[in-house]
């Protein structure tokens, strides 16, 4: 493989843009006047106005900034820039490069109303738009049924550790919960808080490096769900298929696979996810619930975490997380125009078998996992000698592979290739991967 060291001009201007560079009212001495018609340098970006903003400033008696352009249904601002480098955080986690620089354009002024999103009321037609169109667009890319109700909240998924119960044990004696991993583990152990908790199945055993078969567990019929965490991020163990439970209440985390493929959401009760892995900022968890399972926590939890006050206010009861809401919708949007939920699990399985047929090759590399259980979002590995992990990690950052130190509680290394990694980030680390094995093995 070519040696690939950076993601220089993987990013250009939109067809269609032309103009002056605009600086920022602070910082001029930092941002460089740049003709916009030139191709990128990495780590630098150009700013567009909107006649409106250009408009505001002379209004304001500041001097008028860069050339008004069109830039297709909604004049707006633009910012288009270019990385150094490919983050492989397990979260918060890398974000489209197409979403971070619309938000970015759009900062001071949302589509001519003179307002950041940040600075919105959340009760306003602005705002309230974004959030519908959020909605709406979600429900399209995973064809959510009408009887299910899409909370965005806060708290993280760690809440809903406690939410789950609190909601839908609804007085039966105990739920069952499947224990793959570090996050399986935490959700039991706050489980246990509100009621008993029958763990069906475990990897344990294995160090959790594997999903038990099916076959295997030991649910209760009389249970009033039954838990599972899609993919553990710390071991890199993933579900690929949705477990059949008969007709109690299936009930998933998955804050790290949604909407990295299709989910058939009908099969579940209830889901739940943080977004600042796959979808978007920290600070925005979504829920999606079945409408028969709201209102029914005995006893009836504090308002705030009872899923039914959210559902009848559609997550206006308190002031939700606006601007991480609006993000997501903007990668809602990025997806649909990608071929939605099954052309983005087209690139993810290319990106993780590029990244997995290289820890195969050779035996410098290592992963624990069972084969058909291998995460395709996040890929952990083990180099022959702890000693290597400093110089590895060294050598990455001087490529601009960034985040990839393993997760404190098992060591070695952690490539986390979520949905906007792009596949040249899986290329650029394959190839450094090869180069280190070469010089060290």
């Amino acid at each position: 493989m070519d040696d690939y060291r950076g993601p220089q001009d993987r990013l250009r201007l939109p067809d269609g843009i032309d103009g002056a560079d605009d600086d920022l009212e602070a910082g001029r001495d930092a941002v460089p006047r740049r003709d916009l018609s030139a191709p990128a340098e990495p780590g630098r970006w150009r700013r567009t106005r909107s006649p409106y903003s250009r408009a505001r400033r002379k209004a304001a008696g500041r001097k008028p900034a860069g050339q008004a352009i069109e830039s297709g249904a909604d004049d707006q601002q633009r910012m288009v820039f270019m990385r150094k480098v490919f983050n492989f955080s397990a979260g918060p986690a890398v974000l489209p490069e197409e979403v971070l620089a619309q938000a970015a354009g759009e900062m001071l002024d949302w589509h001519g109303s003179g307002q950041s999103v940040m600075e919105m009321s959340h009760r306003g037609k602005e705002y309230m738009g974004i959030h519908e169109r959020a909605e709406n667009d979600l429900r399209e890319l995973l064809s959510i049924p009408g009887n299910y109700k899409i909370l965005f909240l806060q708290g993280g998924a760690s809440m809903q550790f406690g939410m789950v119960p609190a909601n839908l044990l609804r007085g039966r004696a105990s739920a069952d919960y499947i224990d793959t991993g570090e996050w399986s583990r935490k959700a039991i152990q706050e489980a246990r808080r509100f009621g008993a908790v029958n763990v069906a199945a475990s990897s344990e055993d294995r160090k959790y490096t594997y999903v038990p078969d099916r076959e295997t567990w030991k649910l209760d019929p009389n249970a009033a769900y039954v838990h599972f965490c899609a993919n553990e991020t710390i071991g890199g163990v993933e579900f690929h298929r949705t477990p059949d439970v008969g007709d109690v209440p299936l009930v998933a985390d998955v804050s790290s696979t949604f909407l990295s493929r299709p989910l058939e959401v009908s099969k579940y009760g209830l889901i739940y996810g943080g977004a600042q892995k796959n979808f978007g900022p920290a600070g925005l968890t979504l829920v999606i619930v079945r409408d028969d399972l709201l209102g029914q926590g005995q006893p009836r939890p504090p308002a705030m975490l009872d899923y039914k006050t959210h559902a009848d206010a559609d997550s206006m009861y308190n002031t939700p997380p606006t601007y991480s809401v609006y993000i997501a919708g903007l990668v809602f949007q990025w997806l649909k125009a990608r071929g939605g939920v099954s052309g983005i699990e087209r690139t993810n399985v290319e990106k993780a078998k590029l990244l997995y047929d290289c820890i195969d090759r050779g035996g410098f590399y290592r992963n624990p996992v069972a084969e058909p259980d291998r995460s395709r979002m996040n890929v952990p590995f083990t180099l022959p000698d702890a000693r290597l992990d400093d110089p590895f990690l060294a050598g990455a950052k001087e490529r601009g592979l960034l985040q990839l130190k393993g997760h404190r509680s098992v060591g070695g290394m952690r490539a986390s290739i979520y949905n906007a990694m792009p596949i040249d980030g899986v290329r650029a680390l394959v190839s450094y991967m090869e180069e280190f094995a070469a010089r060290h093995g």
